[in-house]
């Protein structure tokens, strides 16, 4: 089993895996509030964790991933309200939604989806825990408040000073707190909302505390890795900390994964800026293994740059490894394989296992693939040794490469000819090479090439596709 290190967003370091229970890793995400539809930020989390899972159980761990579903939420109340549609309506359809999201980009459903709403119970039960322990308290206006001065280590995930955070610190309208950093655990029913009874009256959860309950019900205590997107880490992730230690009295988590943020053209992803994109929005016009390639090749830490020339450097990517493996279709029927091959395979794949189990490094993966690509195409025959290795890495642990070759290849023929056409052109201008009718030949070369198809003529005859250089 590959030794497998991770940045702790914690400690700043990298640190070996070491799970609680041998063999196991429990893993948690914070995932999407559903009032609206997933956004390419939240793509990058899907993918990214998937990659994760796949490459933990490539090693041979049984991974439990739960991905949460806030489905309890101010931005949910005001949508249904705004849309005058029931709450629940509204969160299954933006569920559903996200569920094809996920299945476009290949993404695995994770272990378990738990919602807020399922957890009322539990939720209630640590927020009792922490007001007997004096870390929380009901106010005169009916909600209950997280006391942050009362737990020690507040601030030490995103390393910010508590006096700093009280400088800055407001109180909203309505709210009725010993200390402006206190945050709502509980918030009194409103008119018009949904609510669930408690010792303090009728009302519903805030969000950090959703999250510490659903954890440690899914996992306990004390869990392996805890996940999420980079704007998650102050305050969401540090109040879950407060909380989730307060009530249990045990660490909460060994290790920390955030994703890095999604730029669009270089500038923050905002719906002010109008650079704000959906992930269906996106895949009206590109394949979404193609999205899925562009959010692998940057590291899942660092800021990823989403712009028409990064997808179009994107699918040009994924169509060398589609071409290579369309040439060992054709060539299938002179399938051929050498110790040297079996030798070669082994040396990609040690690559490849170095690079993922550096924290999941990704880009350094795909430029072994790159690398064993050269070598399929530099042979003649199938090469099943290396075929396979390509197969089992990238489709097996990156999520890539599942589609057949002409599919991919020739995936936006919608939007320039009919293949039908296509292929009588082909035909034509095969007959015409038969003729030796060459002028001809390049006119229908040309006319295809203006339409955005281009034709590879190999020994196995002539294939086509969209794009590309």
């Amino acid at each position: 089993m590959p030794q497998v290190v991770i940045h702790n967003s914690m400690t700043g370091a990298k640190e070996p895996l070491a799970p609680l229970e041998p063999g196991v890793v429990k893993m948690y995400v914070c995932g999407m509030t559903v009032y609206d539809y997933c956004h390419i930020g939240h793509a990058r989390v899907m993918v990214g964790f998937d990659v994760v899972t796949r490459y933990l159980e490539y090693c041979g761990y049984e991974v439990r991933y739960v991905r949460n579903i806030t489905d309890v939420d101010d931005k949910i109340f005001n949508r249904a309200r705004d849309n005058n549609e029931d709450y629940q309506a509204l969160t299954q359809r933006f569920i559903a939604a996200m569920h094809e999201d996920e299945r476009a980009l290949n993404v695995r459903s994770p272990l378990s989806e738990p919602r807020a709403t399922e957890h009322m119970d539990e939720i209630v039960a640590m927020i009792e825990t922490l007001v007997a322990k004096g870390f929380a308290y009901r106010a005169d206006n009916g909600d209950v408040y997280y006391r942050v001065t009362k737990f020690a280590g507040y601030g030490k995930l995103s390393k910010r000073n508590i006096d700093d955070l009280r400088a800055g610190a407001r109180v909203e309208i309505g709210e009725d707190k010993e200390n402006p950093l206190d945050f709502a655990l509980w918030k009194a029913a409103k008119k018009g909302e949904a609510a669930w009874p408690s010792p303090w009256g009728s009302g519903r959860p805030g969000w950090h505390i959703e999250c510490s309950a659903m954890s440690t019900c899914a996992h306990g205590a004390t869990f392996d890795i805890h996940g999420g997107g980079p704007d998650l880490k102050f305050p969401h992730h540090e109040n879950e900390i407060a909380q989730s230690e307060a009530a249990t009295g045990k660490p909460f988590v060994n290790t920390w994964m955030h994703a890095g943020p999604v730029r669009v053209d270089n500038e923050k992803m905002s719906k002010s800026l109008g650079n704000f994109f959906t992930i269906r929005e996106v895949l009206q016009k590109y394949n979404p293994e193609v999205v899925r390639y562009l959010l692998l090749a940057s590291h899942y830490r660092s800021p990823i740059n989403y712009s028409e020339d990064n997808l179009k450097e994107a699918q040009s990517g994924l169509e060398r490894f589609y071409l290579a493996l369309r040439k060992v279709q054709a060539a299938a029927s002179t399938s051929d394989d050498t110790p040297a091959n079996e030798a070669l395979a082994k040396t990609y794949q040690e690559r490849f296992e170095a690079a993922m189990s550096d924290d999941f490094n990704t880009p350094v993966a795909l430029a072994a693939l790159f690398d064993l690509v050269r070598e399929i195409n530099r042979q003649d025959t199938m090469c099943p040794a290396l075929v396979d290795c390509l197969k089992r890495l990238g489709t097996g642990v990156l999520g890539l490469f599942y589609q057949e070759p002409e599919d991919f290849l020739q995936d936006a023929v919608g939007d320039t000819l009919d293949a039908a056409e296509i292929e009588t052109l082909i035909d034509e201008r095969n007959q015409a090479r038969a003729d030796k009718n060459w002028e001809r030949s390049d006119e229908i070369r040309q006319q295809l090439l203006d339409r955005g198809i281009i034709l590879d003529d190999s020994r196995e005859g002539t294939s086509w596709r969209t794009g590309g250089d």
